[in-house]
């Protein structure tokens, strides 16, 4: 593989916006010694505080004409940078998801984890309104004054195909037999 070629060149991301709430923190923090099915009571009641939460995305003035026809779709994909992650978290090859220890070490690319060598994060949210170039949407897990990379409408039949799978660790995070994995 040519490692040289226009493929391999480094590129720049400019925010298009940026995402705004009440949120300085959006990490689920594990406490030591805690009982599994207790945290994922603890886990499932910070995943209801954020849904419920609604965040403003601003999206810059040049951009607003991109926006049209946005507020036909009921969800969105929503595309940012996690600007407060530190340097050194982009280095971690291996973690344990979501940092509980007693689930198996993976790759980072096997998780969700924003530790990742190219920290670009999504999440799929609740359109609750669209005023001009302010969207105000429920479910988006990022803190305040996150830099906003992109805005794709969630298309149902195309955005899953077919039946998925996920490994078992997964299953004791998410109640994901709930939503038809097979």
């Amino acid at each position: 593989m040519d490692t040289t070629g226009p493929a391999m060149q480094e590129f720049i991301i400019q925010p298009i916006g940026y995402i705004t709430n009440q949120f300085e923190n959006v990490t689920f923090e594990s406490k030591a010694n805690e009982d599994p099915k207790q945290r994922k009571v603890r886990l499932k009641a910070h995943q209801e505080r954020l849904w419920e939460n609604i965040s403003i995305i601003e999206v810059l003035p040049e951009y607003e004409s991109l926006l049209d026809g946005i507020d036909a779709f009921s969800h969105i994909i929503v595309v940012f940078w996690p600007h407060m992650l530190p340097e050194n978290k982009r280095n971690i090859k291996k973690t344990h998801p979501r940092g509980w220890n007693d689930l198996p070490l993976q790759g980072v690319f096997a998780t969700r984890s924003p530790a990742r060598p190219n920290p670009v994060l999504f999440s799929t949210v609740a359109l609750v309104k669209q005023e001009g170039r302010h969207l105000h949407v429920k479910g988006l897990d990022t803190m305040d004054k996150t830099p906003l990379i992109d805005i794709k409408p969630v298309v149902k039949p195309s955005d899953i195909k077919g039946p998925f799978r996920v490994p078992d660790w997964v299953e004791q995070i998410h109640d994901i037999s709930a939503m038809g994995a097979d």
